[in-house]
């Protein structure tokens, strides 16, 4: 038969795809699975988004939308940066994509050689580096550790920098960890990243309104205005208004940069689905109250999860400031064996084991380049994650 392209070998399978697929394997065989591994909100998209596209397909807007965006979302995107960052971007700074995913991966096909470094830290969305391997690129990491509530430390990235970095990926907060950067410490990357003029910024800000007790948001463009020629800032409205499906997000950036992405959105995809769209300007422009309403479940959630895999001896949970995750660190349960007679010798050699054995589906932390800890997502309800819980007490209180 014909062969295949060398970039499929480059093109893998993200761990938290193949743990997603697992678990629906086994409940469909029956079992009674809990879910914690996929970061997709409960909630119901609102109201008003969901007539705003019924109202614009009865108004028959259903043709060939333009490639970077409607000017109706685009306007609803130059709206919310302006009410929320104090930042202005005129029409040709937004492109609308399928999904941040896709922003992001036009990103790179629009700038990335082969070779070419993309500095991520870790942890890190898995498809950061499975994007760059894809497009040629090499993902190179820099560790932020738990002592320092997993964020980046300035001198840790400026060290990180080579003449092939070509890009620099912060995601604060921050899939899968949770954690959050204050203002003072992006101005801190800020410094660093004025010493580099050759690298590009992506600021993913997709939890950027999942943050709890008091923590204030800010990103990158704001806090240091004389990088905006380089930072492409990536949003959405799919965990902040739990419209996962829908596949609307948009980035926000330097023209030249924003020409590019879509002239690459442009082979492969083109424009984003015009009710989609009509959609999502709805989520930005409409109320806003329930922002705050459900990151207050989030967080009664988070504390909730934190506090009971706390209990547990061999687990360490680091209380995260956002999103709809927790990290926590499982080096007690190492070198064991579970009571199916499971080696457990790695992290995914837990997730593996707490899936089969209890039917709870977490992801390890291997996957996002960060050992040996577990990512569990909390965007469940409260009965389904405290039986979680108690399951993952169980399956490591049967360790011996």
């Amino acid at each position: 038969m014909p062969g295949f392209a060398s970039r499929l070998e480059r093109a893998r399978v993200a761990a938290a795809v193949a743990m997603t697929v697992r678990a629906r394997e086994l409940r469909a065989a029956g079992a009674d699975v809990i879910q914690l591994t996929i970061g997709e909100p409960d909630f119901p998209t609102p109201p008003h988004a969901i007539e705003a596209a019924h109202q614009a397909a009865l108004r028959g807007e259903t043709k060939y939308p333009p490639q970077d965006g409607t000017p109706a979302l685009k306007t609803a995107v130059q709206r919310k940066y302006r009410r929320e960052h104090g930042l202005d971007f005129a029409p040709d700074q937004i492109v609308v994509g399928h999904g941040g995913k896709q922003v992001i991966f036009d990103a790179l096909l629009a700038t990335v050689e082969h070779g070419d470094e993309v500095l991520i830290p870790a942890p890190y969305w898995s498809a950061y580096a499975l994007m760059t391997h894809t497009v040629g690129g090499t993902p190179t990491f820099v560790n932020c550790p738990q002592n320092n509530g997993f964020r980046l430390r300035p001198e840790d990235l400026d060290a990180a920098i080579t003449p092939r970095t070509r890009w620099l990926f912060l995601n604060f907060p921050n899939n899968p960890s949770g954690a959050a950067c204050s203002r003072a410490e992006l101005a801190e990357i800020g410094r660093v990243m004025l010493r580099h003029p050759h690298v590009w910024i992506l600021s993913d800000d997709m939890y950027e309104h999942l943050v709890y007790d008091g923590f204030e948001y800010a990103t990158l463009a704001a806090v240091e205005p004389r990088l905006a020629d380089r930072v492409l800032t990536v949003s959405g409205v799919s965990k902040t208004y739990a419209m996962t499906g829908w596949r609307i997000g948009f980035g926000v950036g330097p023209r030249d940069l924003i020409r590019a992405m879509a002239n690459m959105q442009g082979q492969a995809t083109a424009g984003v689905s015009t009710v989609g769209q009509a959609a999502a300007a709805a989520a930005l422009d409409g109320p806003q109250d329930l922002i705050a309403e459900r990151a207050a479940i989030y967080r009664a959630r988070r504390d909730l999860v934190v506090n009971m895999l706390n209990a547990v001896p061999g687990l360490a949970c680091h209380k995260p400031e956002g999103t709809f995750y927790v990290f926590p660190n499982i080096a007690g349960c190492l070198g064991r064996t579970s009571a199916g007679g499971r080696g457990i010798a790695t992290d995914e050699d837990f997730a593996t084991a707490l899936l089969e054995e209890q039917h709870v589906a977490t992801v390890h932390g291997a996957a996002f380049g960060m050992s040996p800890y577990l990512r569990i997502s909390y965007a469940t309800d409260t009965a389904a994650l405290e039986q979680g819980c108690r399951r993952i007490a169980a399956f490591v209180d049967g360790l011996h």
